[in-house]
């Protein structure tokens, strides 16, 4: 329990420049917090004590503006920047070493029982107020743009941008425009 918990305190060191010491994220780090409460009531949840479970996750909502449903799938690693937003829903499943920013939505879009939320594979990166829909799959290593919209599937290695998300160099989307100032020479 304890080398999880400093794991991801060095992921946060490692994945955020403005993270200055292993006592800062842990004190004051709302997305850090928000796993950590998240795997105290997933566990829970997997023990069949789901209404404290819920009762968890509703308090660490509450207490981080992050809401993770307990019976959501998160792997190792997972680093959540400043947080406030993020909403991760009851089939979702998020792989390892993956980045998310605030205002994330992994939601679902069938009101049936059945996996209707995102599945984010290792290594992922998804941008600030994105939200992927449905059960799709982020490919591994993928990255989502802030404010992306996903509602297909985006294979790994691919950048996608834009509502709806196509990737990045597809027709109709643009391909990063080289800077104004440095191109005047």
């Amino acid at each position: 329990m304890l080398d999880r918990l400093k794991a991801d305190i060095r992921t946060a060191l490692a994945k955020d420049p403005a993270a200055t010491s292993a006592t800062e994220v842990a004190l004051t780090y709302p997305g850090v917090h928000a796993i950590w409460a998240y795997r105290v009531a997933h566990w829970l949840w997997g023990h069949d004590r789901t209404m404290l479970a819920r009762l968890i996750s509703h308090v660490t909502r509450f207490l981080t503006g992050v809401e993770i449903h307990p019976a959501a799938e998160i792997g190792e690693r997972v680093f959540i920047d400043h947080g406030m937003g993020i909403v991760i829903g009851e089939t979702a499943e998020i792989g390892d070493d993956v980045l998310l920013y605030h205002g994330v939505t992994l939601g679902g879009t069938s009101m049936r029982r059945e996996k209707r939320h995102p599945t984010v594979e290792d290594g992922a990166t998804i941008g600030a107020d994105a939200s992927i829909m449905g059960p799709i799959t982020v490919g591994e290593n993928a990255s989502v743009g802030a404010g992306a919209v996903v509602v297909d599937d985006v294979p790994s290695e691919t950048t996608v941008v834009g509502n709806p998300a196509k990737p990045v160099g597809a027709a109709g989307v643009a391909s990063p425009s080289p800077d104004p100032i440095l191109a005047d020479g």
